[in-house]
This record gives structure tokens, sequence and C-alpha cells, in this order.
């Protein structure tokens, strides 16, 4: 099934969204530097419900207000359109920050979520040493005042290495003119440098650190809430390393882990979108009637 493309009013600005299903409201959240096209794969492998996936503020081809693109802008932008759309015993299927989103979102609504499946996403603050050997000095650059700007808003290296480097499955040109599209000018880029900058790394941002730590209480907290962490052989840029997949086994409450032997870098929904397909249906089956 094709998903239409929406779009509705999200406080100062609108956000766009693709939409297709009918039933338990999905909703799937992109991460940097993509947009609701990374699930494009994905969705019409979900045999079930009513399937939404946004495109965040400031990305893919929703509006573009003049905020600061925090964390918590991109928050309250997302809590006004899920309530535009008077959403709510929803599953939640989150990838890099749209996980973050997610887990953030569900933490501080918990009456109105029914799961979450997460894959490749930011489950805890991280020391240096955590983070991933082989983005370390990438982001180091990048949380550099004039370098990553230059990286970034001049060179457009998120969307032009970066995201081509992060998965197995070689993005073609039209995938990577849809995913480059929204950012034509360096001004438009400023979503992209801000979430690099938002990595809860050695203590900072500390505001990012703190929602985090919230949100890491209620997924310890929560075990009338299933979960569902997607793994797979570990490809190209993949973030959540073999010590985050156990520290979600041992913190998270009523998680469930689903792992594929096939290999998928960061960018999974790029890798393995039916595999994902398949096991958010099956689980969202197990989860039982919407209420």
């Amino acid at each position: 099934m094709t998903a239409g493309v929406h779009s509705t009013r999200v406080l100062d600005s609108a956000m766009s969204y693709r939409e297709s299903g009918t039933g338990t409201p999905i909703v799937f959240l992109h991460g940097n530097p993509t947009s609701s096209y990374l699930w494009r794969n994905v969705m019409p492998g979900v045999g079930t419900g009513r399937l939404l996936a946004p495109d965040l503020i400031g990305m893919g081809d929703s509006g573009k207000p003049e905020i600061a693109y925090s964390f918590a802008d991109h928050a309250r932008y997302l809590d006004a359109w899920f309530d535009a759309l008077g959403l709510a015993d929803v599953v939640l299927v989150g990838h890099d920050w749209g996980g973050a989103l997610a887990f953030d979102w569900a933490a501080r609504h918990p009456g109105r979520v029914r799961g979450i499946a997460f894959t490749e996403t930011i489950v805890k603050p991280m020391t240096w040493e955590e983070f991933p050997e082989g983005g370390r000095e990438l982001f180091r650059a990048i949380r550099t005042e004039g370098v990553g700007e230059a990286m970034i808003l001049d060179q457009n290296a998120f969307i032009e290495q970066a995201l081509p480097a992060a998965s197995v499955t070689p993005l073609t040109p039209a995938d990577l003119a849809a995913y480059r599209k929204p950012y034509p000018t360096r001004e438009s880029r400023r979503p992209l440098l801000r979430w690099p900058r938002s990595m809860p790394l050695g203590g900072e941002p500390a505001d990012v650190v703190t929602r985090i730590d919230a949100y890491d209480k209620w997924l310890r907290s929560s075990p009338d809430v299933p979960k569902l962490l997607l793994t797979f052989t570990p490809g190209p840029g993949t973030m959540m390393t073999s010590d985050i997949v156990a520290w979600c086994a041992a913190n998270i409450a009523a998680l469930e882990t689903e792992h594929s032997d096939a290999v998928a870098g960061h960018h999974t929904p790029e890798d393995q979108p039916e595999l994902i397909a398949a096991a958010i249906s099956a689980w969202v089956e197990r989860l039982g009637p919407h209420r």
C-alpha cells in the first residue's frame, strides 16, 4: 500500500507526514539526516494499522521555522503534531534520534503509548569511550566551533558523506537526491548540525542528558509497555554496540530483542526494510487488539 503525503499546521509552522492504512496508530520516527523517506520500504511491508511517518520539524518537507532545532524544540513540535492528529494508544517505531524522541514522548505521555520498537537509537548518555570508535573523530570535529559549520553547513557532509557511508546497501542517485532535496542552502542545514551537537557525550549537552535520564527512568519502570529492540550483524556506522544492547536488556522493562544475522549499517531501514517490517508486523499482532 502506497502512503499518501499530507501536511498539517503545527504551532507556527507545518509538518509533513506519510500515512496509509487504518486501525492502531503506528508512528515511524526518523533521525538525522533523514526524513520520512527512510521508511518508504518498511511501511508497505507492515500489514496492520494506521501507519504514519512525520518529517521532523526543519527536516524533509516540513516547515523550517526560525528556531534553534534543539531536542526540546523537536519534542515540542512533535507533541503538537501528535495532538493535531489526535493520536492515542500509539505504537512508536524509532530510528536514531527518532527513537530518542519516541522514548521522550512516551515518558511524558505514558497513557497514550501502547508499545515502542527501536533500532540504532540513543538509549543512554554515553562517555566518549562508550561511543563507537569509528565515530569519535567525526563527532569531535562536528562539535568543534567553526569546523562543524564548515563540514555540515558548507559541505553538507552529513548528506553527501556520512549518510552513504553508514549503509551497507548503496543509496541510488534518486534516493540520495530525495535526502538532499530539503537542504539546498547553508541555512536549511542547521538541523543537521544541531543533532550531532546534541549527542549526549561526556555529560554534554546537559539539557539533553537530563531528558535522556528522565526517559531512562521511565524505560526502567514501565513493565506495562512492551518494547522491541531490533538488532542486526553490525555493518558500517553501527551505533548500538554489544555493550549497549546488553545495557538495554538489563535496564529496559518488558524488552524483547529480535536479532537477525543479516548485516545492517547504522541506517537499518535502508539496509533491511523487509526484515524490520516483518518483525514489527508480528510484534504488533502479539500486542493484541487496539484499545
